[in-house]
């Protein structure tokens, strides 16, 4: 089973196993960061259900959601019924269905583990933001929890902040400040009840 077929399958599961994941401070941090307002544009990228898109909303933000996986998207507009501040957008490939220069912040909580390319990730994430728009990115530190690799499909055992430093530079982002989140840490435990993870997150933001 690869990262895809993974995620598509546990959708309808996904709202209750990440709550047990990490808590939705890291989402108040995220948004507080970027200065969110009513009117605010944000892409919401690898989305998911929504746990970042309902932040965003109630900040009086209007949101594209924008995420691989069909069955993710569904129970986000199942989600969202109705409301016309959030649009929807399947990812294929590895460009983003984003104008460019056309958002006013990105957000990517816990989506850089699973990209093939981090740093390709961050430089299309750049392309879509007006100038002086944020990027926030939400993921985890560098760590040696195998079976999140495993059971998870995770592709990166976490990062090490200096790495982010790096490809934020490269994007050719300014006003970069990356930092672990006092107190905040991804858990969970394997199938088999054998190991557990409590892993560092860390927040990166930087300006267009």
């Amino acid at each position: 089973m690869n990262a895809h077929t993974y995620f598509e399958n546990v959708a309808q599961d996904w709202d209750a196993m990440s709550s047990r994941f990490f808590s939705t401070r890291i989402r108040d941090f995220a948004i507080g960061v970027a200065g969110v307002e009513k009117g605010y544009l944000a892409a919401d990228i690898g989305a998911g259900t929504g746990f970042m898109t309902e932040g965003l909303v109630q900040a009086g933000a209007q949101v594209i959601a924008v995420d691989p996986s069909g069955n993710m998207l569904a129970e986000l507009q199942r989600k969202f019924d109705g409301l016309t501040a959030v649009v929807t957008r399947i990812i294929e490939g590895d460009r983003l269905p984003v104008e460019d220069q056309s958002v006013d912040g990105v957000f990517a909580n816990m989506v850089l583990h699973h990209t093939e390319a981090p740093s390709h990730a961050i430089k299309e994430m750049k392309r879509i933001l007006k100038p002086g728009g944020r990027l926030v990115i939400t993921d985890l530190e560098k760590h040696d929890h195998l079976f999140l690799k495993d059971e998870h499909h995770d592709r990166w055992m976490g990062f090490y902040l200096s790495d982010i430093r790096h490809w934020f530079r490269m994007a050719d982002f300014s006003n970069i400040i990356i930092n672990a989140i006092p107190g905040e840490q991804c858990c969970a435990d394997s199938k088999c009840g054998s190991a557990q993870a409590a892993v560092g997150i860390f927040m990166a933001t930087g300006t267009a």
